[in-house]
Formats: structure tokens, C-alpha cells, sequence
């Protein structure tokens, strides 16, 4: 129970880490924030789900890219599709609210949402997205 309860408090612990970091030394560390890929199936749904997450104010900003091929196996089978591609600027402290969250409203029986953390970036752009998305 104690090794269970301790890994439950990973995610909690890294985060009080990375804010304590940032503000003891002003400087953004690595990994703070994150970039979500969320995939579509048509334009609309793209939208509705952009707007939900930044309604919930899940993410900074969500970005909508047009249509893309994709190539994938789905139950055994080669299966060729065009998808609308969100990304999604967030806390990374956020993405497991944030994939629950877009598990929930998502028509996909299994959608793709997977994230990267962001490694370094512009540091006003950072600090938008720290102003931009409440902490927990």
C-alpha cells in the first residue's frame, strides 16, 4: 500500500518540484509544460473538442492543423483515413486531467492523445502558457 500510495504522489510530488524550481530560480525548467496530439475525425469535431478543453481551461492554446492522411491498424485490418490534428499547449501537471477529460467527450472508441513534454522554448511564451493554464 505505502509503494502504491507513494507512486500515486509521483505526479504530485514532480510538480510541486518543477514549481518550487521555477520560482526559486526564475529560470523554466525542462518538462514543465507539454504539447498534446489529439486526433479528429473531421473539422467540426476538431473545433468542439478545442473549445471544450479551452472552456474547461485545460490548455493555453489549441492548435488545429488540416487534414492528414493516416495509415493504421484497427482490429486487424489496414484502415487509410484523413484526421484533423489538435495540438494542445499545457501544464503538463494537466495531461492526465486533460486525457480524461477528452477521453470523455471524444466519438473515437480509443482516440490518440498522447504528449511530449516541452524541452525549451521562448521564455515569454512559456510564461504565457504558466499565466494561461490555473495550476491544480
Amino acid at each position: 500500500q505505502v509503494v502504491t500510495l507513494s507512486l500515486l504522489m509521483y505526479p504530485v510530488l514532480r510538480s510541486l518540484a518543477l514549481q518550487l524550481h521555477s520560482a526559486v530560480t526564475g529560470s523554466y525548467l525542462s518538462g514543465t509544460h507539454s504539447i498534446a496530439f489529439i486526433n479528429c475525425l473531421n473539422e467540426q469535431i476538431a473545433k468542439d473538442i478545442a473549445r471544450a478543453i479551452m472552456d474547461k481551461k485545460l490548455a493555453a492554446c489549441v492548435n488545429i492543423l488540416p487534414k492528414s492522411s493516416a495509415l493504421y491498424f484497427w482490429k486487424g485490418e489496414l484502415e487509410e483515413s484523413t484526421e484533423i490534428l489538435l495540438l494542445v499547449k499545457t501544464r503538463t501537471s494537466k495531461i492526465d486531467e486533460l486525457s480524461s477529460y477528452v477521453r470523455s467527450i471524444h466519438p473515437f472508441e480509443i482516440p490518440e492523445i498522447i504528449s511530449l513534454p516541452i524541452d525549451q522554448g521562448n521564455p515569454l511564451y512559456l510564461k504565457w502558457i504558466e499565466e494561461s493554464v490555473p495550476r491544480d
